[in-house]
């Protein structure tokens, strides 16, 4: 039998990060760690990750209700995937414990990368800024051999952002470099169609979230004739049931989904995205979402199972100054694993009071 234990930690950013809904200097997390009553060394820890004004899940009584889940999940000696739907956070970090607890491994899928064989493909990310840093942002990914790069746009102006991008495409054709932009939502209906054409002239893969969510007439019209691929992001934010996501992909018809597990219903809701997608020959790939190494990892041995050749948005594990140690490293554009590297022990209290 396991209990589970829950641990407060606030993981600080090196940098300030710009994203769409402000700047994060901090961001909370909790740590959820299943231990057997009977074995010791025995444990499991899984990472909810909310992001204010982003999560669905997220509110005052966040910590109140995490506990009571994870109650319940006591009682049960199971997660339950139905009760945990409306609650895709607290799903993913309690599912991705369990997972750790029953394997007893970190290596949490027997894949290529859990073995420490091979990398996963990753988008290099531009993170909102000043024009100047963005830039210098875009020149240490391309020094890096990031074979994709990601910018974040909305920050600095439509034309110094498109002039950043005509920056990088002078240097490297659309051949040797994966070039997409999530929006997040900035632009209005009345105006994407001329942004998404001025970006198509410099070969764009793809677009995150042109107009915001909640939308779904405006952007399917979109989607169905924009001279870019469409990805969705924070439109499938609040979607937990199958016939809603069947509801909302039949209704809008995407070229792309991106799945971020703490968002998006944690491994069981992103897996059921990725069937219906599949069904309807929508692309997807998977994104973490600010999550610590415990996080990322969780997310990086899941995605590894599912073999997608696309760049995956796992980048961000270097973000924060007191980010829990783990074996993952970015080398040459791809994402890997050590299974004999050092892993953080049972005791993330110890983290939890000297860093916290």
């Amino acid at each position: 039998m396991f209990t589970i234990e829950i641990i407060p930690y606030k993981l600080r950013f090196r940098k300030p990060a710009g994203t769409s809904r402000g700047v994060y200097h901090e961001h909370k997390v909790w740590y959820v760690l299943f231990r057997d009553s009977r074995d010791a060394s025995r444990y499991g820890m899984g990472e909810c990750a909310p992001l204010p004004g982003l999560s669905c899940d997220f509110g005052d009584n966040y910590a109140e209700t995490l506990a009571r889940l994870c109650r319940s999940t006591e009682e049960k000696q199971q997660v339950d995937t139905d009760l945990l739907r409306n609650y895709p956070s607290i799903l993913f970090g309690l599912e991705t414990a369990e997972r750790h607890y029953r394997q007893r491994s970190l290596q949490l899928w027997n894949t290529p990368f859990g073995r420490g064989e091979a990398g996963i493909p990753i988008n290099g990310l531009i993170w909102m800024g000043e024009y100047d840093d963005m830039k210098q942002q875009a020149a240490n990914l391309l020094e890096r051999d990031f074979g994709c790069i990601k910018l974040k746009i909305g920050a600095i102006g439509f034309d110094r952002e498109v002039e950043l991008l005509q920056f990088i495409r002078d240097r490297y054709p659309a051949e040797k470099i994966t070039l997409r932009v999530d929006a997040n939502g900035a632009f209005g209906f009345g105006e994407a169609r001329g942004k998404l054409q001025k970006l198509a002239g410099l070969h764009i893969h793809s677009i995150e979230q042109p107009i915001r969510a909640g939308q779904w007439a405006e952007m399917a019209r979109l989607c169905a004739s924009s001279p870019l691929p469409i990805a969705l992001d924070e439109e499938l934010i609040g979607i937990h049931h199958p016939e809603e996501k069947k509801n909302l992909l039949d209704t809008i018809r995407p070229q792309y989904i991106i799945l971020k597990p703490t968002l998006h219903g944690g491994i069981s809701g992103c897996n059921e995205w990725i069937a219906l997608a599949r069904e309807r020959q929508i692309g997807w790939w998977i994104t973490s979402a600010l999550e610590s190494n415990i996080g990322l990892n969780s997310i990086a041995q899941w995605c590894a199972t599912l073999n997608n050749p696309l760049p995956q948005g796992l980048g961000t594990g270097t973000l924060y100054s007191n980010n829990i140690p783990f074996p993952l490293k970015i080398k040459n554009g791809h994402l890997w694993f050590n299974p004999q590297g050092n892993f953080p022990d049972k005791h993330l209290k110890e983290y939890e009071q000297h860093h916290c």
